[in-house]
């Protein structure tokens, strides 16, 4: 059976079931948190138990390493939705160890898209047109740095109010400790 009819068959089951009821909440983070965090599959659980985070108390948003790629981007405005939609009053960037952007090789990134069927002609294509997709598809050396870097991009951001603490942490994917990079009250506009 294939992956998605796994999936439907079980949605169908998970429903008729009511299995949803334990889940329901409203729109609003009680917390009043978002997290941005990478989709690491070894974070799906274990970050929302290490945060003591339960369903309804945050805003989760998730991305390859917690890595702001664009100053004005999916990823800000998200965090924007959250503080000024949604009621969030705190934002925490949270990076792993062991991350998969952790020195990315951008150029054998590119030969696996080459294997699967992308030409070299609509790579060229992207190139001509100002994407320059080495730096776009580069990771970071170091996480502490990449989480310190991204909460800087979002305290310093222009449509992110000076009251809002912007805090960073790194994850152990493997135990769940949290460090501290950046306490947010501290480093308030």
């Amino acid at each position: 059976m294939a992956l998605l009819d796994q999936i439907l068959e079980h949605n169908q089951k998970f429903v008729e079931n009511k299995e949803y009821e334990k889940y329901r909440t409203d729109k609003f983070p009680q917390k009043k948190l978002v997290v941005l965090s990478c989709m690491d599959t070894r974070l799906v659980e274990l970050l929302p138990k290490a945060l003591n985070v339960k369903n309804g108390d945050v805003k989760i948003v998730k991305n390859a390493g917690a890595v702001i790629a664009h100053p004005f981007g999916s990823i800000i405005r998200s965090l924007i939705v959250a503080v000024y939609e949604l009621g969030a009053d705190e934002v925490i960037v949270v990076g792993h160890h062991d991350c998969g952007m952790s020195g990315m090789d951008p150029e054998r990134t590119l030969n696996k898209m080459k294997e699967r069927g992308i030409t070299d002609e609509v790579i060229q294509t992207l190139e001509n047109s100002g994407t320059d997709l080495h730096k776009w598809l580069e990771g970071f050396k170091d996480v502490t740095e990449s989480v310190a870097h991204n909460v800087s991009l979002i305290k310093n951001h222009p449509l992110i109010a000076g009251d809002i603490p912007i805090h960073g942490m790194v994850i152990d994917p493997a135990t769940g400790k949290l460090d501290l990079i950046v306490n947010g009250y501290e480093n308030q506009k």
